[in-house]
């Protein structure tokens, strides 16, 4: 498999915390990494030894001409997204991305319209009688029950941003006016874990557990790896209902005996060097599963108990173009012209 391994991996995302670790496992394995994001301070453009583009945010309408020209120019083998409102977009582009020999593993459309619509997920585990959040959307806020514990999150949201907890329905009614795309759910409480995964294309799932012991901005900054067959088994089941493939990230609650599902990410999660260290090969694996190459399975085993500290890093310090210490923002590969 090494041999066959990408040369030249375009990764989208670099200014979050996936794509930022994405990019630097990429290039200890050997790849050539092309660092791309819609904001042109974004850490991950500063990686030593990457290839630096900035390209229009995803849903505005440079979006397909920017990513095609990058691809024109820059040559990659292929393209691994961390932005997964990109996702329906990437969906759209893969006949053209083929052409110009970029490869992608992307889930069928069903799986992204559920990892990236909320209240999707919720129907999908729901039809299949999966655990997870009662949810209603604003339409429906009379049948919540009143004196609920509750939580208003936006229904297209990532990060944790803009999400806000309440008690009652009054309270909910009035953030669903503040918080855009909103819906409502009951708030779940217990342990919170992370499960990093890689889903093969025949549909079997490795699944990394991972306790959230300290989350800042929707990020575990502190996590420790556990072992739980019924909480795997329960997240194995949810990656199936959905057809996730690929690198993907669910997340939930240990509430009591047993586990409520709240989301699954189809894109690699900030806290994926865990698994890594605990002993699951996961970025190469998911590179063989990208090649059409068998997933090994046997090499996503992991220890239990193995923790993870993420910390803010200084990659670079000066003035733009100054002598000594300069930072080097990317320039754009081409003037725009007009959407592809």
């Amino acid at each position: 498999m090494t041999a066959a391994r990408p040369r030249r991996v375009l990764v989208t995302g670099v200014g979050g915390a996936g794509g930022f670790d994405l990019a630097r496992a990429l290039m200890r394995l050997g790849c050539q990494v092309i660092a791309v994001d819609a904001d042109p301070l974004a850490p991950g453009l500063l990686l030593p030894a990457a290839t630096a583009a900035t390209m229009a945010p995803a849903g505005t309408p440079h979006w397909r001409a920017d990513l095609l020209r990058l691809c024109r120019n820059l040559q990659p083998d292929a393209l691994i997204s961390t932005v997964e409102r990109e996702l329906p977009d990437l969906l759209a582009v893969r006949e053209p991305l083929n052409e110009l020999g970029v490869r992608t593993w992307l889930p069928p459309e069903q799986a992204v319209r559920a990892c990236v619509d909320k209240a999707a997920f919720a129907a999908v585990l729901r039809e299949h009688h999966l655990p997870t959040p009662h949810t209603w959307l604003p339409h429906e806020i009379d049948q919540v029950p009143d004196k609920l514990p509750l939580v208003v999150k936006p229904r297209y949201g990532q990060g944790a941003r803009d999400v806000a907890f309440c008690g009652s329905r009054a309270q909910a009614r009035v953030l669903c006016e503040i918080v855009p795309d909103p819906l409502i759910q009951q708030r779940v409480t217990g342990r919170e874990f992370t499960a990093d995964c890689l889903v093969d294309r025949h549909g079997r799932a490795s699944v990394i557990l991972r306790h959230r012991l300290l989350v800042k901005g929707g990020l575990a900054v502190v996590s420790r790896t556990f072992h739980d067959e019924a909480t795997a088994a329960l997240v194995a089941a949810t990656l199936d209902a959905l057809g996730a493939q690929g690198l993907c990230c669910a997340q939930g609650f240990l509430t009591g005996d047993h586990a409520v599902m709240t989301e699954v990410n189809a894109r690699v999660a900030g806290g994926f060097p865990l698994a890594e260290a605990a002993g699951a090969d996961l970025v190469q694996q998911a590179l063989g599963g990208l090649l059409d190459q068998p997933v090994n399975h046997d090499r996503l085993t992991y220890a239990p108990g193995v923790y993870l500290t993420k910390y803010s890093e200084t990659l670079a310090a000066g003035q733009p173009g100054a002598a000594g210490g300069a930072l080097h923002f990317p320039v754009p590969v081409e003037e725009r012209d007009h959407p592809l």
